[in-house]
């Protein structure tokens, strides 16, 4: 059996103000012709369909356009589940009628696993939607057990393994935040890791689908993985690789993946440099319409920046100056009667900055302080 295991679509993101729903559109597009290259018998989809519990309704549009290129036009079965950004109630909407088309979308806590055939047999999906510990609890008949995420998720499997025959092969499809996985700043966790779940939870599948983690990554075991985002939610992304896996089964259940690349129509970068270098770069960068964090290296202020650099750089996003490391036991000394204006200045500048002046800055200080005191003389 092959199935596509993708994930995080966050249709309707914003990255710093800028709506990337046209973008995701294009890369879904890109995961449809896909599908039609690949001939999977399935896809799954492990969480996070939205962004937000009540999404745009361009993103909407997005899904169902999507959805019925592979549901409808392909006949692909899709199974998805519901993560911690996504309204469980809103996306189950018509989950029953959708069924009977091909279109699994689990949403609540408690599910049943769905069974898929090929030449070799059944192959059982268990689906363990995304669920805080207090609504696990109702959906469990009010099992004041569960306390934690981990708890959760092991309610979730007391409940789907006996559905399960001894033996048979089978597919995990969980929105966590698994023990050990990476993260970046785009995904949203609890402090000091408190919704961790420890992979060994899931012993027994043949493979491991999941979401929530936005880098593709492998977790313990070569068949439990995170397929990551479609596209670059953060600057803290930039070096990923985003992509789907495309994942064979065998008649025994083992799994060989390869991970397939997404081209977004736009990359998101971050470039360092010059404030004028990088104009002058910018004019010849044939990705300049890429979505941008610019690091400027100039010791002065530039005025305007962000408005004359999205002259040549039309996305870029965010500008930082770098960061200056000062040593926590290195005390600023105080000024004595003897020190003159421009030693002062001159140990403070030090201290801010960790360099000394330059030679070339110290006439610049001399005519800033002669205009001080000529403005003082004549107040």
């Amino acid at each position: 059996m092959r199935f596509l295991h993708t994930a995080d679509w966050h249709l309707g993101r914003l990255l710093h103000s800028q709506h990337l729903t046209e973008d995701q559109a294009a890369v879904l597009n890109q995961f449809v012709d896909a599908a039609e290259t690949y001939e999977p018998d399935a896809i799954i989809v492990a969480g996070d369909i939205y962004d937000r519990a009540v999404p745009p309704s361009k993103a909407v549009e997005v899904l169902d356009e999507v959805l019925s290129r592979l549901v409808v036009d392909a006949g692909l079965p899709v199974f998805m589940i519901a993560g911690n950004h996504d309204s469980p109630d809103r996306l189950d909407f018509g989950s029953t009628i959708l069924e009977r088309q091909g279109l699994h979308v689990l949403c609540h806590p408690r599910t049943d696993p769905v069974v898929l055939r090929d030449e070799h047999g059944p192959v059982y999906i268990a689906g363990l939607p995304y669920a805080q510990p207090a609504y696990a609890r109702q959906a469990f008949d009010s099992d004041t057990s569960i306390r934690s995420h981990e708890d959760v998720v092991s309610a979730q499997l007391d409940h789907l393994r006996p559905q399960i025959p001894e033996n048979a092969r089978s597919i995990a499809v969980a929105h966590i935040f698994a023990h050990r996985g990476t993260i970046g700043d785009s995904e949203r966790t609890l402090v000091g890791g408190a919704e961790q779940v420890p992979t060994g939870l899931f012993d027994g599948f043949n493979y491991v689908a999941l979401g929530h983690l936005h880098q593709r990554q492998r977790v313990s075991e070569d068949h439990i993985r995170y397929a990551g985002s479609p596209m670059k939610y953060s600057f803290s992304e930039h070096r990923h690789t985003k992509s789907f896996y495309v994942v064979d089964m065998d008649a025994e259940g083992a799994c060989t993946v390869e991970p397939v690349p997404f081209t977004p129509p736009r990359d998101l970068r971050c470039i360092e440099g010059d404030f004028h270098e990088i104009l002058d770069r910018g004019t010849r960068d044939p990705d300049a319409d890429d979505y941008l964090k610019i690091t400027l290296t100039n010791r002065g202020p530039v005025t305007d920046a962000m408005a004359r650099l999205r002259e040549v750089y039309p996305n870029c996003l965010q500008i930082e100056f770098p960061r200056v490391e000062i040593d926590a036991d290195d005390d600023l000394v105080p000024p004595s009667d003897d020190d003159s204006p421009t030693d002062i200045f001159r140990e403070f500048y030090r201290y801010a900055t960790g360099t000394h002046l330059d030679d070339e800055d110290h006439p610049i200080l001399d005519t800033a302080l002669e205009r001080i005191d000529a403005n003082r003389r004549n107040a």
